[in-house]
């Protein structure tokens, strides 16, 4: 018997091991918002835009200058239980850009850059346009602008897709009901289709920014700001597809939003986590006597700064209707 006995002892042992390779297992519930790999994922630099793989081992995200002028899209592997030090993706890192998204089979990676068009006269930077790569044997491919109708003379932002491949994303185009609208486009025998206004309930006056859409199409979150009912700065919302009409979007509330800035939402493959960035500070809080400038300092420079950091919790805190 001994030697199914350490057989079966090295089994428990190994899935043990796996368990804790998995980059999701906390061992608890995450039911507050939690800052994300604090020190390695959220620095204390301006962090957004999380996207994860779909096993969730590799993390796409965004490093912004403080005032969100440029940014760059980087990436970090979970490996032997951590993440690691981030390295910027090989496609960024010389013209702007964000909103990176990957779909469920892991073959096309869409994302905003101010890049010029191939074979363009002029090298400068454009308005942002919605780009696309297929996953090659060796990595992404190489970045190809969407075109018209998706692109316009205006700027687009934060594509995401369901799973027929419909696209959702941001424009500031002409004929819109504020500064920038949401829109969706059908995609037809591979074509994207004239994208249509998503309407009343959701577009507004103000601005309405970075749409996740529910890979069924089931809810849409979303980040708007201006609106009566925020609670400062830019907040998510939610509005849900009831046969083919999408409910008043509704402020997500706290914990989700705060006084300062929530955006980027993201729904983990597994269904089981939501992330977002937000720029809530712990600097202002009350402190019990006056610090030195070493403790300035380490605030200054770690997460809970003020700038955008990556949190997340438990997709149940969305408390999400049926």
């Amino acid at each position: 018997m001994a030697a199914p006995l350490t057989l079966m002892i090295l089994i428990i042992v190994a899935a043990q091991n796996g368990d804790r390779e998995l980059p999701f297992n906390f061992g608890r519930p995450i039911s507050e918002p939690t800052v994300f790999a604090p020190g390695v994922i959220s620095t204390g630099d301006y962090e957004v835009c999380p996207e994860f793989s779909f096993d969730g081992k590799t993390l796409y995200f965004v490093k912004s200058t403080p005032d969100a002028n440029f940014w760059t899209i980087v990436f970090s592997r979970f490996e032997r239980g951590k993440w690691s030090a981030p390295r910027v993706a090989p496609f960024s890192g010389q013209y702007s850009d964000a909103d990176e998204f990957i779909t469920r089979d892991g073959q096309l990676m869409f994302f905003i850059s101010k890049r010029p068009l191939p074979n363009a006269r002029s090298k400068e930077p454009r308005k942002l346009d919605i780009w696309v790569m297929h996953r090659t044997a060796t990595g992404w491919g190489e970045p190809r602008n969407l075109g018209a109708p998706v692109n316009s003379e205006e700027s687009e932002y934060f594509p995401t897709l369901t799973n027929d491949g419909t696209l959702y994303f941001g424009s500031s185009r002409v004929g819109g009901k504020g500064g920038v609208d949401l829109y969706r486009s059908r995609c037809l025998n591979g074509e994207y289709q004239q994208p249509e206004n998503l309407g009343d309930a959701i577009n507004s006056e103000f601005d309405e920014y970075e749409p996740f859409i529910a890979p069924d199409e089931r809810f849409l979150i979303f980040m708007a700001g201006g609106r009566p009912d925020g609670l400062g700065g830019f907040d998510l919302f939610i509005s849900y597809n009831r046969n083919g009409r999408w409910t008043n979007a509704k402020n997500l509330g706290a914990p989700i939003n705060t006084a300062a800035a929530e955006l980027s939402p993201r729904i983990t493959a597994n269904g089981k986590y939501f992330f977002w960035a937000s720029a809530r500070s712990a600097i202002d809080k009350p402190k019990t006597g006056n610090w030195t400038i070493q403790e300035l300092t380490n605030a200054y420079h770690r997460p809970q700064n003020g700038l955008g950091d990556i949190y997340f919790i438990d997709v149940s805190a969305l408390i999400l209707e049926r």
